[in-house]
C-alpha cells in the first residue's frame, strides 16, 4: 500500500469482546447471516481495500453459511468470528433509504428536472496505473482537446452543460427532491399512470460530495430541532432562491440508471434495509459484518457492511439502509447515533496480522505506525 495510507492498518487494530458476548438478537443474527452469504461470492473475489484480510481468509465461513440454519445464525458467527476495533472503535451512524419521489419518463408540465444516466465522455481514471504511490486512487474527467480536465460541477449541470452529451432517463418533479435522491444513491420514481420506476446510482461526476446540513448548521440557518434532513428540506423549500445557491455548493452531481430489480450496493448485490451499511473500504471489508453499540436502540445491532458512499470516509464511519416508506424515511432522515464500532473478522485474522508484522508474534495488538 501507498506509505501513509489511510486504511485499517494505519488507523491500528485492537482485539474486542467474543461475539458470542455481543447483544445481537437472533433475528439480527439471521438477517445478519443472509447478507453475509449473499456478499461471500464478492469477498472472495475483491481485494480488501482496509489490508485486514486476504481472499482466503473468509473460505471457511463462506463455505460454512452455506448450512447454517436460521435458529444458528448466532452459534454461526460466535464459532467463525473474531471482533476487533480499528483504531478507538468510536462509531458515527447516519442513516439512508430509498425514497419515492414523482416523476415521469417524458418530459411534461410539471416535471422539467432532467435526471440523467451517465454522459458519453466522463472518464474514469486509475492513478494506481500510472504510479505504484497512487494506488486505489481514482479520478474522473474528460478530455478536452488534448487535456484532461474536471467534469462539470452542479451548477454548470444544471445550466445545460450536459446537451448532447448524457441521455436523460427521467424528468422529476421537484429539484429538491432529486437532489436528496442523490444523496441516498437510488429511489423509486413514481410515474403519472402510478407505476414505479427504480433508479440506481451509476457513477457521478468526480467533484468532492460536501454536506449542506453542515454548511446550514454552521451560518446558523437551521434553527432548534432543525438539524435533521427534513428539517433542511423545509428550510430550502421556505427559501428556494437561497436554497438553490446553497445546493449547487455540493459540486458532486450523481448519475443514475434504471433498475430492474431492489437498489444495489458497492458490491452489486441488494441492499436491504435495518441490514446493509455504507461504509469507507480502507477500514472495512466490504462484506464483512459489523457489530454498532449505539446510542440509539433502533440502529444498535448487527450490520452488513454492502455499500460505500461519498460522504461515509474515516474509520468507524457508518450509514445504515432502513428500506423504503415514511418510517424509513423518518428514521434514517434523523439518525446521528454514536458508540462503539466491533468489526467481525475471520477467526485467526488477528493473530495472522499481529505475526506478520516486524517483530510480531507476541499477540499484541497491531500498533498504529
Amino acid at each position: 500500500m501507498p506509505p501513509g495510507a489511510a486504511t485499517a492498518l494505519a488507523a491500528g487494530v485492537l482485539p474486542g469482546p467474543r461475539v458470542a458476548e455481543l447483544p445481537m438478537t437472533d433475528a439480527q443474527a439471521e438477517a445478519g447471516r443472509a447478507a453475509f452469504a449473499l456478499s461471500c461470492p464478492g469477498l472472495m473475489r475483491r481485494t480488501d481495500g482496509s489490508g485486514l484480510t486476504r481472499r482466503a481468509d473468509w473460505s471457511a465461513a463462506c463455505d460454512a453459511v452455506k448450512t447454517v440454519g436460521a435458529s444458528q445464525a448466532r452459534i454461526f458467527f460466535a464459532e467463525r468470528f473474531e471482533a476487533v476495533q480499528v483504531g478507538d472503535g468510536r462509531a458515527f451512524a447516519t442513516g439512508y433509504y430509498e425514497p419515492e419521489i414523482a416523476g415521469s419518463r417524458e418530459r411534461r408540465a410539471g416535471y422539467e428536472v432532467p435526471i440523467y444516466a451517465r454522459p458519453d465522455d466522463l472518464v474514469d481514471v486509475d492513478l494506481g496505473r500510472f504510479s505504484d504511490e497512487l494506488k486505489r486512487r481514482k479520478i474522473r474527467g474528460r478530455v478536452e482537446g488534448s487535456n484532461f480536465v474536471p467534469y462539470p460541477e452542479r451548477a454548470r449541470i444544471e445550466e445545460g452543460a450536459l446537451e448532447g452529451r448524457a441521455r436523460v432517463l427521467a424528468w422529476a418533479a421537484d429539484p429538491v427532491e432529486i437532489f436528496f435522491l442523490q444523496i441516498q444513491g437510488s429511489g423509486r420514481l413514481r410515474l403519472p399512470d402510478g407505476s414505479v420506476m427504480r433508479i440506481g446510482y451509476e457513477t457521478q461526476n468526480g467533484r468532492a460530495y460536501t454536506g449542506i446540513g453542515k454548511l446550514m448548521r454552521d451560518r446558523g440557518l437551521l434553527g432548534p430541532g432543525q438539524a435533521s434532513m427534513q428539517g433542511i428540506v423545509g428550510w430550502l423549500r421556505a427559501n428556494p432562491a437561497e436554497g438553490r445557491a446553497l445546493m449547487r455548493e455540493n459540486k458532486s452531481f450523481v448519475f443514475f440508471r434504471e433498475l430492474t430489480t431492489a437498489p444495489l450496493g458497492a458490491m452489486g448485490y441488494p441492499v436491504e434495509g435495518r441490514v446493509s451499511a455504507a461504509t469507507d473500504p480502507n477500514f472495512t471489508p466490504l462484506g464483512a459484518p459489523v457489530f454498532l453499540s449505539l446510542d440509539r436502540a433502533d440502529a444498535t445491532g448487527l450490520w452488513v457492511a454492502q455499500d460505500t458512499g461519498g460522504a461515509i470516509k474515516g474509520a468507524n464511519r457508518y450509514d445504515t439502509f432502513w428500506g423504503a416508506g415514511r418510517l424509513a424515511e423518518a428514521t434514517a432522515g434523523g439518525m446521528s447515533a454514536r458508540g462503539t464500532a466491533f468489526l467481525l473478522l475471520p477467526k485467526g485474522t488477528l493473530e495472522r496480522l499481529n505475526s506478520a508484522r516486524p517483530g510480531g508474534g507476541d499477540g499484541g495488538a497491531i500498533a498504529t505506525p
